[in-house]
């Protein structure tokens, strides 16, 4: 039970290998997450922006005109209407 078994000592193998087998192996994986990360934010606040920015050759509901209805006419003041 104390001891360590074949494939712990491997993977105990594979985790110093990838940390220490290299010339900045560790900090160019980081780099590549932050990267990552970085495009994500991005990808996302641009999808925000172009939600919140209506689309200019998207199709524009039609507007309603709110008219009033005309007052009716004074009887005997049309024109062509003679009084009297």
């Amino acid at each position: 039970m104390g001891s360590l078994s074949v494939w712990h000592w491997l993977i105990f193998l594979a985790i110093v290998l990838i940390f220490f087998g290299g010339s900045g192996k560790i900090s160019a994986i980081m780099g590549d997450f932050a990267k990552g990360i970085k495009s994500f934010k991005k990808g996302m606040t641009e999808d925000e922006e172009a939600a919140a920015k209506p689309d200019p050759n998207a199709p524009q509901a039609p507007k309603v005109i709110d008219a009033k209805p005309a007052t009716p006419a004074q009887p005997g003041t049309q024109q062509g209407t003679k009084v009297g």
